[in-house]
């Protein structure tokens, strides 16, 4: 019997974790074939390349990011291989399922929640005997058509479980892939708004598994390893054995943890500030409001200080990345309420601030109680809110703005220096900067276009200028842009966005010979590997104290060696007699 079992990833780069999970567990009685493709790939070529593996069975993993183009891959297979059977499974289809089964006529079965004992058992029915009834945790077709649901499986024992990485086809991808791992199942929490809350308590795989896991992950070549694991600090001496293993063995590999920031111990932060390697470890911390009647009404239980207190550490360890999460939407939150949630997180300089939307996924209490709140949301994945008692369709739109330029212009870091002027002195908050930039830049239809690393530079520029708060200097502005944007570059760019105001060849060379004499280097030589710019403020003040000096202008030199890294910054200060603009020629 040929099995193939098949999903759309979001991206190239990710992997399924459940389809290899799957094919371990049944792999001692039947052959399993993985194939993973992505949800841009065109839905006729996936059919037409799983049609070609001429299948017995086929099943498919389900989340809301997939759901709908797989419905329209599962159409066409079943009009080409009317035999073949098809089933369904993933946190998608696992809840009101018998509204899958009746409208997705071409499906045969779907197995509900952990789904590793249920297929196999499914697959020892459909190459036996046919008796599905005897299958837990799972839907089917009986003989007049009817949609049968059986009683759910017992939660599996997690030890039980194979090894979802023990083959040798996943040697060579997963040194150039997202490498997903669990630790543990289930979630301590009752968040309304997220599937987890749906299953009771927390089981672990043995931990000397899991090292054994990880270990042979980074073996072979592993270089991003993203848990899984909901909350991966709520067992604090599970959590810190294996941060001790990763810091041991991590041979480069990079980790990234969903944690729950407000139960960190001081002693773990500790822990991590002394021993891990700058640059290992990523977190990932779901905030989502700062709002306590909101918290209250989602039954999310946080301690903001608390958090505060667990980021700032880490922030401060210089040891951790960490992506900060919000989500817009939530009950008892209106515009001016979620402003004050993204200011208050933002003020923790996070990495990353994610900010999503709420989605009212099948099976939460939040889309159980939308009525309640006066939620309208889209009756197809993902389920995005399109609007609540308090926080009209309007709104949402122009929230949706400042996530658009957010993602451009700070979490890319192209221009950290101009973000934090902006943010810092120029406007009234961070939310009224990309508010405002967001605005500007929908308006001019730049949403709807592609742009290079110079338009990011151009378009904040023109915003900027157009813009006409006295609380902005657009000197400064400028001449931070100018210093971000020679960053970017590995080498020596040759293309600028700004406006030409090259010196005359005398001011140049007087320029180049000051540099060259104050930093002990060859005319030439510098020529070659660096460019120049004056500054018309003095960089080291406003670097140290944040001060803008104008009687001390500055030339700055960028040096450039190929290096990821990016150049060297030098400021010089400028002499007597030297003309103002750019200096590179």
């Amino acid at each position: 019997m040929k099995v193939v079992l098949a999903t759309l990833n979001a991206k190239y780069i990710h992997t399924s974790l459940a389809l290899r999970y799957l094919k371990a567990y049944a792999k001692d009685e039947f052959e399993v074939e993985i194939a993973e493709y992505t949800i841009k790939d065109p839905s006729m070529g996936v059919a037409a390349d799983l049609y070609s593996k001429n299948p017995d069975v086929i099943g498919f993993s389900c989340y809301i990011w997939n759901i709908e183009e797989t419905i329209v891959i599962v159409d066409m297979l079943r009009k080409v291989l009317p035999d073949v059977k098809i089933m369904l499974g993933g946190p998608e289809v696992s809840y009101d399922t018998e509204y899958w089964m009746n409208r997705l006529t071409s499906v045969d079965f779907i197995v509900m929640g952990e789904g590793e004992e249920t297929f196999r058992d499914l697959l020892r029915q459909i190459a036996g005997e046919r008796k599905y009834h005897f299958v837990f945790g799972m839907a089917y077709r009986g003989k007049d058509g009817q949609v049968v649901i059986n009683p759910p499986r017992p939660k599996l024992e997690l030890n039980a479980i194979p090894s979802p990485y023990r083959f040798d086809e996943d040697l060579i991808p997963m040194r150039n892939r997202v490498v997903y791992f669990e630790t543990s199942r289930g979630c301590p929490f009752s968040c309304q708004f997220c599937l987890s809350s749906i299953e009771v308590g927390v089981r672990y795989f043995d931990i000397e598994w899991v090292k054994g896991e990880i270990k042979y992950l980074i073996d072979n070549g592993a270089k991003l390893i993203k848990f899984v694991d909901r909350t991966f600090n709520i067992k604090r001496d599970y959590a810190m054995e294996v941060f001790q293993f990763l810091i041991d063995n991590h041979n480069g590999c990079v980790f990234q943890f969903e944690i729950t920031a407000d139960i960190m111990r001081p002693e773990v932060l500790d822990f991590l500030a002394e021993k891990a390697p700058p640059g290992i470890f990523r977190f990932e911390i779901g905030v989502q409001s700062t709002n306590d009647p909101t918290n209250l009404a989602v039954q999310r239980r946080q301690n903001f200080a608390k958090l505060t207190r667990t980021v700032v550490k880490v922030k401060e360890s210089g040891k951790i990345d960490q992506h900060l999460d919000l989500i817009a939407g939530l009950p008892h939150e209106d515009y001016d309420t979620f402003r004050k949630t993204f200011n208050d997180v933002f003020a923790l300089r996070p990495e990353e601030l994610q900010l999503g939307f709420l989605k009212m996924l099948r099976g939460t209490g939040l889309r159980i109680d939308a009525a309640k709140y006066g939620y309208v949301y889209s009756d197809r994945a993902p389920y995005e809110m399109l609007g609540n008692d308090l926080m009209p369709f309007g709104d949402i739109v122009r929230i949706k703005r400042v996530e658009d330029v957010l993602e451009k212009f700070w979490n890319a870091h192209r221009m950290d220096r101009t973000m934090e002027y902006l943010i810092r002195e120029a406007y009234p908050s961070p939310f009224d900067f990309f508010q405002a930039f967001g605005d500007y830049w929908e308006a001019r239809g730049w949403s709807r276009i592609g742009h290079q690393l110079e338009d990011l530079f151009s378009r904040l520029w023109a915003f900027l200028r157009d813009d006409a708060r006295p609380e902005l200097d657009r000197d400064v502005a400028l001449g931070l842009l100018k210093i971000d944007y020679y960053l970017q570059h590995k080498y020596k760019p040759r293309k600028l966005w700004w406006e030409d105001n090259r010196m005359e060849k005398k001011d140049w060379t007087s320029g180049l010979k000051y540099a060259a004499a104050k930093l002990g280097m060859d005319e030439r030589e510098l020529q070659k590997k660096g460019t120049l710019d004056r500054l018309p403020f003095d960089y080291g003040a406003w670097v140290e104290e944040g001060r803008v000096d104008r009687s001390r202008p500055s030339v700055l030199v960028f040096l450039y060696s190929g290096e990821e890294s990016g150049p060297q910054l030098l400021a010089l200060p400028q002499p007597d007699g030297l003309a103002a603009g750019l200096i590179s020629e």
